[in-house]
């Protein structure tokens, strides 16, 4: 599903965000990725995700090599990838079931299959009762919450989050935290940069420092 082979990523004037990483991740596998700030625990997820691209050795994704994609392949990788990331772009001006809908009404999906997904999306998080309410309304462990329901409403095979449950208080972290396990226990696989990886049981873990796996 997801393989490193020697990635880097260099960001000028020479600065190393990730070195020399190579690493393999299963179909249905937890994996979380640990490390100091600055560790390159988030260009490691944007490098899977196509946002950023390495600057040697290989990242595949599906068989995909992420770093010789065109420019216009991205957004068909990316329709396999759930994204849950810090900066969520919640659309405030719109409603949570609408902001759900968004990422299926921008690939042309059918109206009514598109509710219906949206609908079980919000079910899986439980929010499907806030629907109606505007984000500004949502506290942040729903914020959270609605993020990860736009991020598979699309029903991706892989899902990144990075520090989904950072600023959280430990219930509601936990509860977040249990709705990446169930992905998991349905075969999705799951990447986590996380400073807290016992939130999400005893899963196999990656360590970066400065750039490097440990």
């Amino acid at each position: 599903m997801i393989r490193f082979d020697h990635a880097s990523k260099r960001y000028p004037p020479g600065i190393d965000a990730l070195a020399d990483v190579s690493f393999e991740v299963g179909k249905g596998e937890l994996v979380t990725v640990g490390g100091h700030s600055g560790a390159g625990k988030s260009t490691l997820l944007k490098l899977i995700a196509g946002i950023e691209r390495p600057t040697g050795g290989a990242v595949l994704v599906n068989g995909q090599n992420v770093g010789s994609l065109k420019r216009s392949a991205i957004p068909y990788l990316r329709r396999n990838l759930g994204l849950v990331f810090q900066d969520q772009k919640l659309l405030f001006d719109r409603s949570v079931f609408d902001n759900v809908m968004l990422p299926l009404s921008i690939t042309g999906f059918p109206v009514a299959e598109a509710k219906r997904r949206a609908q079980a999306a919000l079910d899986k998080v439980g929010l499907l009762d806030r629907r109606k309410a505007m984000p500004v309304m949502l506290s942040g462990g729903e914020q959270q919450r609605l993020a990860i329901a736009r991020a598979v409403v699309g029903r991706p095979n892989i899902l990144l989050a990075d520090e989904p449950t950072a600023h959280l208080d430990a219930g509601t972290a936990a509860d977040v935290a249990r709705i990446f396990l169930d992905f998991r226990d349905v075969g999705v696989t799951v990447l986590i940069a996380t400073y807290d990886d016992s939130l999400f049981g005893a899963p196999r873990r990656l360590t970066l420092d400065h750039g490097r796996l440990q």
